[in-house]
């Protein structure tokens, strides 16, 4: 993926402190006129956000979209129940995987690819406790590591 045709509008960093990413995928959104507007003003969460598939159709509950300024009544809802557009076997192959015991779907980053609003989304198993705390140490000891270098090479 070429990052500079990419303009990233939100992202999800604790979904990476939460879950096991296992699997990524590029997802289209169902958006109307003046959420695109909004996006591009970069004025979208997915923080709270969750997906669900239902009757082979995939949907992201929770996305924040702000309503567009100058949008007056073409304004929607901004927490709206919005369709991702996957093909039917990606769709299938993750009804499989979450059928499984511990996964799920997760938004990871939300984006402007090529002029179209993008989500790129992960099939993801839960951590425990003891995971985010290993997960934790190792990135205070990474930091450590860093900071002595840098005092080193001064």
């Amino acid at each position: 993926m070429a990052r500079e045709a990419m303009k990233l509008i939100a992202n999800n960093k604790k979904a990476y402190h939460d879950y096991f990413i296992e699997e990524k995928y590029e997802a289209g959104i169902e958006l109307k006129g003046t959420e695109v507007k909004s996006m591009r003003m970069g004025k979208a969460s997915i923080k709270e956000a969750f997906i669900r598939i239902e009757q082979g159709e995939m949907y992201i509950y929770g996305m924040h979209v702000s309503p567009y300024e100058k949008g007056n009544i073409f304004n929607k809802d901004p927490l709206r129940i919005r369709k991702l557009l996957l093909h039917k076997y990606e769709i299938r192959k993750l009804v499989g995987k979450i059928s499984e015991q511990g996964y799920t779907i997760v938004p990871l980053e939300l984006y402007f690819k090529e002029g179209r609003a993008k989500i790129e989304i992960g099939l993801a198993k839960g951590k425990k406790l003891y995971d985010k705390r290993e997960d934790i140490a190792k990135k205070d000891l990474r930091r450590e590591h860093e900071r002595e270098f840098k005092i080193r090479n001064l």
